[in-house]
């Protein structure tokens, strides 16, 4: 039975990387991804409040990564509790996606549509309870530049629809 159009199946390539909270170090492992970027940085988040994710972004874009992020509107409206304000601060463009009950993704594109790109997904949001507390999944998916730009076409519709902030309190 062929698949369906909409399966566009990937033939997997490179290595892939799963780590399971809260055994094992995923933000380290992140961060770790994050301080390898050369190029470009994709973010999809659904809840950011940690500190140290923040921060490599940051990092990166100071050191002429392209880094922009998607954040879901309801959870990230507010200033306290978040770290929004730092990434606006650095001059990191930031967009809020309106259009869904909740945009539940939890993803970062490293270096897309390059031989070493890293694409990243699972349970994981970017906080200190998913760090913490919580029983979570991630997959790190390197060198698979195919699959990176699934994502990137992915994070660029939902970026085509979101709408870029400048501070918080965000008010739709």
């Amino acid at each position: 039975m062929a698949s369906p159009v909409w399966a566009q199946p990937v033939a997997a390539k490179g290595m892939v990387e799963a780590l399971f909270a809260p055994w094992d170090p995923i933000e380290p492992a992140l961060i770790d991804v994050i301080q390898g970027a050369r190029r470009q940085i994709r973010v999809q988040a659904y809840a950011f409040t940690s500190r140290e994710i923040a921060n490599a972004l940051i990092a990166a874009h100071r050191r002429g990564v392209d880094v922009a992020v998607l954040a879901d509107a309801e959870m990230n409206r507010r200033a306290s509790g978040n770290r929004i304000p730092n990434l606006l601060a650095a001059g990191i463009p930031v967009a809020f996606e309106t259009r869904y009950n909740a945009a539940h993704n939890k993803v970062l594109v490293i270096d897309g549509r390059t031989g070493s790109a890293v694409v990243v997904t699972g349970s994981y949001n970017f906080t200190w309870s998913a760090r913490e507390r919580n029983a979570e999944n991630v997959l790190i998916v390197r060198g698979d530049p195919t699959l990176a730009g699934r994502y990137l076409a992915n994070w660029d519709r939902h970026r085509a629809e979101a709408t870029p902030i400048h501070q918080l309190p965000f008010v739709p």
